[in-house]
């Protein structure tokens, strides 16, 4: 009974394993529809979006996508113009997945690589390269 209801609600500290996987099949889903230009909106297929990351809750019924445009420019209008498109873009994650219910999407920024450039300049600075080393 116990590992049944660990299961279905997953009381881990992190993602579950079918999270995960259903999280990687949507970030390739999307990523291959918004490269191939698949929706009806000029204004969005304009833009090359990357989708780094998607988070699906436990009950799998909302997807968070993190995305970035690339360049880094215009990532006001990459999170509307991919909420507008949203109904679209679930209807062709829901087709390609075969899932029972389609997660609602949801789109972020994805800032991992604005954290990751704060973690490159903070170990440059002398005083933490020397704690780090001694």
């Amino acid at each position: 009974m116990r590992d049944m209801a660990r299961n279905k609600f997953h009381e881990g500290s992190g993602p579950s394993q079918r999270q995960l996987r259903v999280g990687e099949l949507i970030r390739r889903t999307l990523s291959e529809v918004l490269m191939r230009g698949d929706v009806h909106d000029p204004e969005l297929n304009r833009l090359s979006v990357t989708v780094g990351e998607v988070r699906v809750s436990p009950d799998l019924k909302v997807a968070t996508a993190y995305v970035l445009p690339l360049g880094g420019e215009g990532q006001e209008d990459a999170i509307a113009f991919l909420a507008r498109n949203k109904g679209e873009l679930r209807r062709m994650v829901g087709k390609k997945l075969d899932l029972k219910y389609a997660p609602d999407l949801r789109f972020r920024i994805d800032e991992t690589f604005d954290r990751m450039d704060e973690t490159r300049r903070l170990f440059a600075q002398d005083k933490v390269r020397r704690d780090v080393e001694g």
